[in-house]
């Protein structure tokens, strides 16, 4: 048999009136990727001949479809990484949002646009994550992690869009960069190196100081009701600056509420948060940062700085920490 006869046996069962699987997507259906390569091309296929159907197990089962043509989307996305036209961390995350597409529980999580869920980095509850055997992370974590939630590479793709849409929104201006430790601090300076290259290689240059600031609200894996700000210069200095507040993490919103209404005293001139996760909980008061990275769901994560009892910081992947390991390392 010919290969593409072969490639039709398998995923069209007998007696299903096929649709050749190898048609090339015709050139005006190529859309351009917003770096100018194309990219959708690749995806959609041209019309079927006149008087082709798909079978009837696929048109009856669109989900049964879908578990078909997923894997299909994954190998023509690894073969275009090994060609050089996309990032590993790119293919992981397109491959990874397609699975996250399949899984049910847009319902069960109130979510009413998925396109816009998706658009924010959002992660599915049951998202089953990466395994760890994909990964190399420190030995002596070995048994303390139950799944990468999301690699390294994806977070700073991530940074890198998040940097793109703070210089497009507030560029050409001097900018006090406040970096809460110790979770941020990896954060702020990969968004801050992001900014300085954008500044350099373009028309829209933006002057930056860094400040840190320590704000304690957690105790084991509980967010405490109060919130204590340490070190950093006196906030008064903040007064007529445009104030970019850098985050780990925001939970239930009410530790970075406290920290604006402290600054809002001396009258900056602009206030923005950028945050690299936000978490699904419901002691959430309903706050969202202006720019986010991923949107999680309510699990006690580590890594890529974020710590339990100050373990985890040296870990690049940001992974759901295990029970065990939760009793292990409390204080």
């Amino acid at each position: 048999m010919l290969r593409g006869q072969l490639a039709t046996a398998s995923f069209f069962p007998p007696g299903g009136d096929r649709v050749h699987p190898h048609r090339a997507a015709s050139p005006a259906s190529l859309t351009k990727h917003p770096a100018g390569r194309p990219l959708s091309g690749l995806l959609r296929a041209s019309p079927p001949p006149q008087g082709a159907r798909f079978p009837a197990w696929a048109t009856r089962s669109p989900q049964a479809m879908a578990l078909v043509l997923a894997p299909l989307l994954a190998i023509v996305l690894n073969m275009w990484f090994q060609g050089g036209c996309l990032s590993q961390s790119t293919t992981l995350q397109a491959v990874g949002l397609g699975q996250l597409m399949l899984l049910p529980g847009f319902q069960e999580m109130g979510v009413r646009d998925e396109a816009a869920f998706f658009a924010r980095g959002g992660i599915m509850d049951n998202w089953p994550g990466y395994d760890l055997n994909l990964f190399t992370y420190p030995q002596h974590y070995y048994d303390d992690l139950e799944y990468v939630l999301i690699p390294h590479g994806i977070v700073v793709d991530r940074i890198e869009r998040l940097a793109k849409d703070i210089m497009k929104d507030i560029g050409c201006c001097d900018i006090m960069v406040l970096c809460v430790l110790k979770g941020g601090y990896k954060f702020c300076a990969d968004l801050v190196e992001h900014l300085s290259n954008i500044s350099r290689n373009s028309d829209r240059c933006i002057s930056m100081k860094v400040d840190f600031i320590r704000l304690k609200s957690y105790k084991n894996d509980q967010s405490m009701d109060e919130m204590q700000i340490m070190g950093g210069e006196d906030l008064s200095t903040l007064a007529g600056k445009n104030v970019l507040i850098v985050e780990d993490l925001i939970g239930t919103g009410k530790t970075m509420k406290a920290l604006l209404s402290s600054i809002e005293k001396y009258k900056p001139n602009m206030m923005k948060v950028a945050s690299l996760l936000v978490k699904r909980t419901p002691r959430s008061d309903g706050f969202r940062p202006d720019y986010a990275g991923f949107e999680i769901p309510n699990l006690f994560v580590v890594g890529y700085a974020l710590d339990y009892n100050e373990y985890f910081r040296d870990l690049n992947h940001i992974c759901v920490i295990s029970e065990h390991s939760k009793e292990k390392y409390r204080v």
